[in-house]
């Protein structure tokens, strides 16, 4: 039988995901500026920019993929056995889309009973900046939030840190609660409302990912709810209320 590695340290696997991620960021930051002709020191204000988002993806996440798969190898495991990319049940990927499907319409009811946009205008930015940049930077910028963020994120957040943290069954709720929480932080373009959509949107996946052991469940989850919103943005550039 085959023992299953021993993940790094709760501090460790911190860490290392923060290496993983700041490494990614900060090599997006130098493509973003080698892009623009520009020094860091003097970077224009670029958050609601289409096409310098789907940059910054693009670059960031392969690295950061990369750093996790051999941060997990330094572990003596193979990376996919370490990061629980294992195919998940047929009976689950259905269990899991209707939950987030629910989730979804949920949340699209609450805002709307609330006054809330359901479309927040950082979305909307960027769709309307990669549009006007061309067909080829709108469609980068589809593949960018559907795939590749799904991927990037569910992988640091549901797949390293939750490996390295949860130890025991009695820890389960504190690791899907605080990778949910580290999650929803990192969506800076949102405000406290949003945010709060994501870190509820957090907890469903990290209950799917510790209920099904499959990382890859979490990632398809959260590529679904990347297009339910890129579809509600472009339903929203078309006919705008």
């Amino acid at each position: 039988m085959a023992v299953e590695t021993k993940p790094w340290g709760r501090l460790a696997t911190f860490g290392f995901g923060f290496i993983a991620m700041m490494v990614g960021q900060f090599a997006a930051l130098v493509a973003l500026t080698l892009w623009l002709g520009q020094d860091l020191t003097s970077m224009p204000d670029f958050s609601g920019d289409g096409v310098a988002v789907t940059l910054i993806i693009l670059v960031s996440t392969p690295i950061q993929l990369l750093l996790l798969a051999a941060f997990a190898r330094l572990a003596g495991a193979n990376p996919f056995a370490y990061l629980k990319l294992t195919m998940p049940r047929r009976s689950e990927v259905v269990f899991g889309v209707a939950v987030t499907a629910a989730l979804i319409v949920g949340g699209n009811a609450l805002s709307w009973l609330l006054g809330n946009n359901i479309v927040t205008a950082f979305q909307s930015d960027i769709f309307r900046t990669a549009g006007e940049a061309g067909p080829l930077a709108l469609l980068c910028l589809w593949f960018a939030v559907i795939v590749v963020t799904p991927l990037g994120e569910e992988v640091l957040f549901r797949g390293f840190l939750f490996r390295g943290w949860l130890r025991a069954p009695n820890d389960a709720w504190a690791v899907i609660a605080i990778t949910a929480a580290l999650w929803a932080l990192i969506h800076l373009q949102y405000d406290w409302y949003v945010t709060g959509q994501i870190f509820a949107f957090g907890l469903m996946l990290g209950w799917m990912r510790w209920a099904t052991g499959s990382t890859i469940l979490t990632i398809l989850l959260h590529a679904m709810i990347n297009l339910e919103g890129m579809l509600e943005t472009l339903v929203a550039s078309q006919w705008p209320t």
